[in-house]
């Protein structure tokens, strides 16, 4: 059997071989068809991998990914058995199809009609149908930070770094586009033509996100991935408009997000850290915190290579007012009561200190019903930041 499963895989990636060889598009599909009735998402998945992995370029397999899906389109046999989920109001997976249907409609109805038409009323309304459609990156980026990691953890990274590299290529083109547009000096024949040729790209992205990612997602993420999922998309934004429906189930399955919980470290809000990990970072960023709880004492401050102000161990546990000269322990007090009644959430300072310009904030430190925890004193020497100047996007050598 495994030698069966082999030389499918072989047969497909000598058809692949050869579209990159410059086979015509026609040629591969017959080929295609002659050798395979159909394929499996997670044969097209393997094969593209297998490729990386022999020494194809990434970049290579991502150029041609979009004639790789033409040639499948519509012989993908396990598309059928893995839509449960996308009939699930709020679903992601039901979210992420919904909006493409949106994206093709707003192509459609927003953009084709004017594509190549050069007079001032279409130059307007190409403008407002790319700047509405420029919204398709919260859609990328969710399948990208949302649903990708669940792919990768199980060993599956072709697809995920192929449809990421078109990804940023339409987001590039798009954003070329409109600042075309925008341009007193515009170029519209170029505009349109670069248009075009986006358009056709994001039309190719569905058809594989729709034929190929859904089916692979819903059939390798686990409940508690598409949790994760949903509970990250408020925060990445949709596709123009929110759903309109929720999807309850994580509330449902809270306890199903303890089963990850690694024993011995510490669960946050997003991911666990052992104490040491923890430790380690907090000593690591340029900063000085100190943190005083809820009763005043002095409970905790970090020992960075950075340092700002001096803070011996004997400090712990002594009372925030016994910390400072006794002329500035009216001001301490008036930044705790302010914090303890909800009057503030910050307190800011700066100061010149010799070569030195430090800000110095207090924070109100609250649970997640809003109770007063204590107090975060934050401090750090800005003046490297004042200094600042231009902007920098290469490592330095």
């Amino acid at each position: 059997m495994s030698e069966l499963i082999n030389n499918r895989q072989e047969q497909l990636k000598a058809i692949i071989k050869e579209i990159h060889k410059g086979m015509p598009l026609d040629e591969a599909k017959a080929l295609f068809k002659k050798h395979f009735e159909s394929v499996t998402t997670e044969e097209i998945t393997s094969m593209e991998q297998s490729l990386i992995e022999e020494g194809m370029p990434l970049e290579e397999v991502q150029s041609l990914c979009d004639v790789h899906a033409a040639v499948f389109d519509g012989s993908i046999s396990d598309i059928h058995t893995t839509k449960d989920q996308t009939q699930i109001e709020g679903h992601p997976a039901k979210v992420f199809i919904d909006e493409n249907s949106k994206i093709m409609e707003l192509i459609e109805k927003e953009i084709n009609p004017y594509l190549n038409k050069l007079d001032k009323s279409s130059h307007l309304m190409i403008r407002i149908g790319v700047e509405r459609l420029l919204e398709i990156d919260k859609h990328y980026k969710r399948k990208e930070n949302l649903f990708f990691p669940g792919l990768e953890k199980r060993g599956i990274t072709s697809i995920p770094k192929v449809m990421w590299g078109v990804d940023d290529e339409i987001r590039k083109m798009l954003k070329g586009v409109k600042a075309n547009l925008d341009s007193i000096d515009n170029d519209l024949e170029s505009a349109h033509r670069v248009l075009d040729q986006a358009l056709t790209k994001v039309i190719d992205m569905i058809t594989k996100e729709n034929n190929i990612l859904i089916p692979m997602l819903l059939d390798k993420l686990s409940l508690y991935d598409w949790i994760l999922a949903d509970e990250g998309s408020d925060e990445v934004g949709y596709f123009l408009d929110a759903p309109k429906a929720s999807w309850t189930t994580k509330e449902n399955h809270k306890e199903e997000k303890q089963d990850e919980i690694i024993n011995g470290e510490i669960p946050f809000d997003a991911g666990t850290l052992t104490n040491i990990e923890v430790n380690a970072i907090l000593n690591t960023v340029p900063v000085d915190m100190t943190f005083v709880d809820k009763d005043g004492n002095v409970k905790y401050f970090t020992q960075g290579k950075e340092r700002i102000f001096d803070r011996p161990h004997t400090v712990l546990g002594r009372h925030v007012n016994m910390c400072h000269p006794p002329q500035s322990v009216h001001i301490v007090e008036e930044i705790v009561e302010s914090f303890k009644s909800g009057e503030k959430e910050h307190e800011d300072f700066w100061i010149q200190m010799g070569p030195m310009f430090v800000h110095i904030r207090y924070y109100a430190v609250r649970d997640k019903e809003g109770s007063f925890l204590g107090t975060l004193e934050v401090s750090q020497n800005i003046k490297p930041i004042r200094d600042l100047e231009g902007e920098k996007r290469l490592l330095a050598k």
